[in-house]
């Protein structure tokens, strides 16, 4: 009996290809169409491929490019309540809907960390922090020159912000974000709210940098967007104070501590004790 060597290896490149990209079920359906009009063996390895890349599915996430494409998807996944893994300008992190007490519950879980430490919120635009936040008595421009960047900056809780009140009970602030990449800012604009965020990763393990660094984790996750290898290292955000009028405090340098604190002085904060 002859075999066909060259059907089986182009079916072992398109064995491995489907396996890697079957999130897209769009391909898939078009790869098995085109299979089904072939010849029977073809056909019959496009029934396989098809229940290998159904099985892949169910056992984890899916992972998509960081693009304008999915913000339609990622936005409905905050919307019910969802976790999903994005890139923000210093990190990936884990980001769900600020006002879900389930979703912020999964976060948690998902990193093995206590309820007690605090999760920041990422928010679209400066013009949403008053939303959350109190900003009166702050320099008028000190948000503007502090953001969009790698700087979260703590921020007296307002009493009638609409964020969970499960998030960081107990705290009257929170950390606010607002990153310089646009994929997680349209999210966040998108969903009309603000996102929890935190990173990606086991508490007390390294920060992620690449999503292979926590693929363990992607199965918790609806979606997992690639944005590519992260290139300023695994330092984060700089985590400033700044709940004390006409003063700072810097509670984790970060990745833009010089920066920071240069703009903290140029508005005549001073470094509180």
């Amino acid at each position: 009996m002859m075999v066909n060597c060259t059907a089986i290896s182009k079916m072992s490149v398109l064995s491995f290809t489907i396996r890697k990209y079957c999130w897209r079920p769009s391909q898939l359906s078009s790869v098995v169409s085109l299979c089904q009009k072939k010849r029977p063996f073809c056909w019959r390895m496009s029934q396989d491929l098809e229940k290998t890349c159904k099985e892949t599915r169910s056992k984890g996430s899916m992972l998509l490019v960081a693009s304008d494409r999915y913000i339609e998807e990622s936005v409905k996944a905050i919307k019910d309540g969802k976790v999903i893994a994005v890139p923000t300008d210093t990190l990936y992190g884990f980001a769900c809907d600020a006002c879900s007490a389930a979703a912020i519950n999964q976060i948690y879980e998902v990193k093995g960390r206590k309820l007690t430490s605090p999760l920041a919120i990422c928010v679209a635009d400066i013009s949403d922090i008053p939303r959350f936040a109190v900003v009166d008595g702050l320099p008028y421009g000190l948000l503007d020159g502090l953001l969009p960047g790698p700087v979260t900056i703590v921020l007296r809780r307002d009493d009638s912000s609409i964020l969970e009140k499960s998030l960081n009970p107990g705290l009257d602030s929170i950390g606010v974000r607002v990153p310089d990449n646009n994929f997680i800012r349209a999210i966040a604009r998108g969903s009309g709210g603000a996102l929890a965020l935190t990173s990606a990763n086991l508490t007390g393990q390294a920060s992620s940098i690449s999503p292979k660094d926590f693929e363990h984790l992607w199965h918790h996750c609806e979606y997992v967007f690639d944005g590519g290898l992260l290139q300023d290292g695994r330092a984060g955000s700089t985590v400033v104070d700044l709940t004390k009028p006409g003063a700072y405090k810097i509670l984790r340098p970060g990745s833009a501590r010089d920066k920071t604190v240069a703009v903290l002085h140029s508005f005549s904060l001073e470094e509180a004790n």
